[in-house]
């Protein structure tokens, strides 16, 4: 597995087709919830994908610096291509999601809006709810925060 994490001005528009292509099949497609996905955050975004031997992309997300969407940074847009699921990508790419954020703005906060069928999910990767579940485009949602990891001092 290929990991690839890019701002958008270095997406080639391959990557970018590639990428939007596997959001509106998973979103769009498979959960049937039409959403205007161009929201102009893309922009301003780091993308974070990982792809086969053949250059198919398996699954992606994007990741947003503080103030953009929330006072935290963010992982959102986080998808998977159904033929990869059951294999543990979803977890690395949180992981390398999560590993992208400390490199590039160090031990930040990180805020996502989780679908709450994912809430032991993201959980087991130190996710913590806040507040209650709501309904964004039909389906069921939670906030959930991560804290700045300190170190012992």
């Amino acid at each position: 597995m290929n990991w690839h994490c890019k701002s958008f001005d270095e997406l080639s528009t391959a990557e970018l087709y590639a990428l939007l292509q596997l959001r509106s099949r998973v979103f769009v497609v498979e959960q049937n919830c039409p959403y205007l996905d161009q929201d102009d955050k893309d922009q301003d975004a780091l993308h974070l994908w990982c792809s086969d031997g053949q250059a198919r992309m398996l699954a992606c997300c994007r990741i947003l610096p503080a103030g953009l969407s929330y006072p935290e940074s963010s992982i959102g847009r986080v998808a998977s291509d159904s033929a990869a699921r059951g294999q543990g990508i979803g977890r690395q790419l949180m992981q390398e999601a999560l590993a992208c954020i400390r490199m590039r703005w160090n031990n930040v906060p990180v805020r996502i809006s989780a679908q709450l069928y994912l809430q032991r999910f993201y959980e087991s990767l130190g996710f913590l709810p806040v507040g209650e579940s709501y309904l964004e485009d039909g389906i069921p949602h939670i906030e959930m925060l991560l804290q700045t990891k300190t170190e012992p001092g």
